[in-house]
Formats: structure tokens, C-alpha cells, sequence
């Protein structure tokens, strides 16, 4: 039959480009740390806490941080993943259990951007709790 071979080829191409392309998508969504956050530098902030959340690929807290002008700033402070927050104790139940309103202390690597956002290293916990992270 003409032309068979190249259909074959034609299909198998595509389907090579289609797997390429999920793949390097994938890829270009997990990044390093040290891409998005200045792992040579750490910040430190104390605050209320207005949500945690389990997600995944990473976690955070986020806290409200009084400003000297009486306004406040939303930092969001990225952990781990799900897993890694449940395995630390966070969540219901847990030993580290924390909610909204809680106040918290925070040590972070800063974003490359200057923007409010970290990758948390420590955070201390209502109870004088502290709990370390450990990059992933």
C-alpha cells in the first residue's frame, strides 16, 4: 500500500512531539529553590496566621504581617509538600496543629522578586513549638 509507511511515520512523530511536549512541561513546573527564592539570604517575620494549605507540589502558610504604618502585608511562606506537612505534624489532629489567628514566628529564604514570599525554614508556633524544614 503507498503511503503506509509514511502514515506510520507521520503517527509516530506526532506522538513522539505530543510525549516531548507533556514531558518538558512537567519538567519546567517542579523548580529548583534557589531559581525563585535567594538561598544565601534569610528573612524573618512574625505574624497572625490567616491560612494553611495542604497542597501539592508545595504547602504554605500565610501570614498577616503588621506594617509600621498600620497597614499589613500578606506573606506566603511555601513549604514542602502535603506529605511533608503531615509528616511534621500539621493538620488535624496533629502535634503541630495550628489555625487561623494563631500568631507565628517564621524564618524564610526571600524571593528572588522582592515580593512577600519565602520558602519557610523554621517556623515557631503558638507554645513556644518550633519546627524545622528541611528543603525537598
Amino acid at each position: 500500500m503507498p503511503g503506509g509507511n509514511h502514515m506510520k511515520k507521520t503517527v509516530l512523530l506526532s506522538v513522539l512531539f505530543g510525549s516531548f511536549c507533556i514531558a518538558s512541561g512537567a519538567l519546567q513546573a517542579h523548580h529548583s529553590l534557589a531559581a525563585v527564592y535567594d538561598i544565601r539570604k534569610e528573612g524573618q517575620i512574625t505574624g497572625t496566621l490567616t491560612k494553611v494549605a495542604f497542597t501539592n507540589p508545595h504547602g504554605a502558610f500565610h501570614v498577616a504581617v503588621a506594617n509600621e504604618d498600620g497597614s499589613e502585608t500578606e506573606w506566603i511562606l511555601t513549604t514542602g509538600s502535603a506529605n511533608t506537612l503531615a509528616n511534621l505534624g500539621f493538620g488535624s489532629g496533629g502535634s503541630n496543629d495550628v489555625k487561623a489567628g494563631d500568631t507565628v514566628s517564621a524564618v524564610y529564604f526571600p524571593a528572588r522578586n522582592g515580593k512577600p514570599l519565602g520558602f519557610v525554614r523554621s517556623i515557631q508556633l503558638p507554645g513556644d513549638r518550633q519546627v524545622e524544614f528541611t528543603p525537598e
